[in-house]
């Protein structure tokens, strides 16, 4: 049976770096509380006039030349953001100008931090349907752009980012094993980008202890949907490169599942939560450095506003 197969990674991350140590000196924070409530110690801003669909074009590209493949071979790109360069025309379309993608349809997917797995789940439909040879997904975002920096609650945990994937064709026992996505929109006052007042500027409004509670339930519970679905359990994975949101949260999920934080990859140290981006980012890491090996076992697991979660199974 044909299913699709991740052929190439890449992304791409802002050169300015805002440290802990700079928050100090912008709001009442410190670096050992920030680093003792959430695992993070700096994260990339966007320079001025970088544009979402920058960012996803160049790690777009990589991700393209991992695969080995041309632009004009793409048939779909998907990208995955909830900061988008404008409303319309889509941050799918602008990318597949700039990478000179010239045959691929493009759209955008908003699930928040669970965007990139939305998005890999419609880019394995179209390969195992037959409607797509190669798909582009990208997680892209600039949250410094919808940050309160005087809100230090959460100033603090967003940075700016992106991340993609290749996806081909494979048979056999290698590739997206599943994807599961839900959401549920009842709670989303707990996590949205909205502005208090008419005409006032959107930023990032969370109730992050409701959240906290929330997201390790339905991390674990979304996990387990795919490892039970597959007949396998937390003991199978070789890795589990979860959402880089909190590391707290990691933490939590992991015990739950009984995953060793060894097989854990983690990065929200250096980028902080950089919501569809901090998954494909957090990838493109670990198979650049060596440690995803080929036949791994992969677990991906996302929580977002809306609320959406979602998790995929993925055989390297």
């Amino acid at each position: 049976m044909v299913k699709a197969r991740i052929t190439g990674t890449g992304s791409y991350a802002p050169k300015r770096i805002l440290s802990n140590r700079d928050l100090e000196k912008m709001i009442d924070t410190s670096d050992e509380w920030i680093t003792e409530r959430t695992g993070i110690k700096e994260r990339r801003i966007a320079a001025d006039g970088e544009t979402t669909s920058d960012m996803a074009a160049k790690a777009g590209k990589r991700a393209i030349e991992m695969a080995g493949i041309e632009p004009d071979e793409i048939d779909t790109i998907i990208v995955a953001t909830v900061t988008p360069d404008m409303d319309f025309p889509s941050t799918a379309c602008f990318v597949q100008h700039k990478i000179k993608a010239h045959k691929a349809a493009s759209f955008d997917i908003a699930a928040a931090c669970s965007g990139f797995i939305y998005a890999l789940s419609v880019g394995d439909s179209l390969i195992r349907s037959g409607n797509s040879r190669y798909v582009l997904v990208i997680g892209s975002e600039i949250f410094s752009r919808i940050t309160d920096w005087t809100d230090r609650n959460t100033c603090v945990l967003f940075g700016d980012g992106a991340g993609a994937v290749v996806l081909g064709k494979a048979t056999g026992h290698k590739g997206i094993i599943s994807t599961h996505i839900h959401s549920e929109g009842s709670s989303w006052k707990l996590l949205c980008a909205s502005s208090h007042e008419e005409n006032a500027k959107t930023f990032i409004r969370m109730q992050g202890n409701e959240v906290f509670k929330v997201a390790v339930r339905a991390l674990e519970e979304v996990a387990i949907e795919a490892l039970e679905q597959s007949g396998l359990t937390g003991g199978d994975i070789d890795w589990f490169i979860p959402h880089q949101a909190n590391e707290r949260i990691i933490q939590a999920t992991a015990k739950r599942l009984n995953v060793p934080m060894e097989k854990i990859y983690m990065n929200l140290q250096s980028y902080g939560n950089t919501s569809a981006a901090s998954i494909p980012l957090a990838l493109d890491e670990a198979v650049r450095s060596g440690k995803i090996k080929d036949g791994n076992l992969i677990l991906l697991d996302a929580f977002g506003g809306g609320f959406t979660w979602a998790s995929a199974l993925v055989r390297w």
